[in-house]
């Protein structure tokens, strides 16, 4: 069950159970990392509930906060239906691009295709904060590029602050 607020005529954020809350302050890993998580094909919400509990059942990953969910319009290729957009913020022991193999397991777990920029998607998961790291490299760039003029991380992030 979803509380749904519409913020204006394209946006509308839903809080439930699972997101919008803090899970757990305290954890074994060492570094906290901040992932935007989207998607806009199927039934996205089960798929984040579903994501949930993949994290909290995971060893690897210590799930500390989720944000509330933010439906939103698409950007880039704007013929397809809307995304739905969270923030997770999790600990974990793994480097950074160790890290991003791991998420790029998980989209494919959850049934993702890679087919080109900003296509439909089931699950897009993407690192925005590491720590307080500054990465620029051909596969990985930390702070996630353009993060603050994406209302997609901006509103789920501002969530997180309340």
């Amino acid at each position: 069950m979803y509380i749904k607020r519409k913020l204006n005529k394209s946006l509308s954020t839903f809080r439930g159970l699972r997101f919008g809350t803090t899970c757990r302050e305290r954890s074994s890993h060492r570094y906290r990392v901040t992932i935007g998580i989207g998607g806009n094909v199927g039934d996205v919400k089960r798929r984040f509930e579903h994501l949930f509990i993949f994290f909290k059942r995971d060893k690897r990953v210590e799930l500390l906060e989720t944000s509330l969910i933010l439906k939103n319009p698409p950007f880039g290729f704007t013929n397809q239906d809307d995304f739905l957009n969270s923030i997770i913020v999790l600990k974990v022991s793994m480097q950074p691009l160790v890290f991003l193999d791991y998420l790029h397991r998980v989209e494919k777990k959850f049934a993702r295709k890679r087919s080109f920029a900003n296509a439909p998607r089931t699950l897009d998961l993407d690192i925005i904060f590491f720590e307080n790291r500054v990465i620029k490299t051909p596969r990985l760039t930390i702070p996630h590029e353009s993060w603050s003029k994406r209302e997609s991380v901006t509103i789920p992030l501002m969530d997180l602050r309340r």
